[in-house]
């Protein structure tokens, strides 16, 4: 294997695992805010409120891992 292959894999391994962990953050966010709405309807503003800024906060880290992946590629 040469370098551009070593390359392409770090890009391949910085997105996809720089992804996996915000992805799953994701889906956790929102399983606990549905549990948390079904338990307590009266309480959906606050459970919004928190669910929004939460997930926000775990998406700027996949960005993180795009904008890695995306120098790798293209930079080094």
């Amino acid at each position: 294997m040469d370098a551009e292959a070593f390359k392409f894999l770090a890009v391949g391994l910085a997105g996809g695992l720089g992804m996996l962990g915000p992805g799953i953050g994701l889906g956790l966010i929102g399983l606990g805010a549905m549990q948390a709405l079904g338990r307590n309807p009266e309480a959906k503003g606050p459970i919004l409120t928190n669910m929004i800024l939460i997930a926000a906060l775990a998406e700027s880290v996949a960005i993180y891992a795009l904008i890695v992946a995306i120098l790798l590629a293209f930079v080094v």
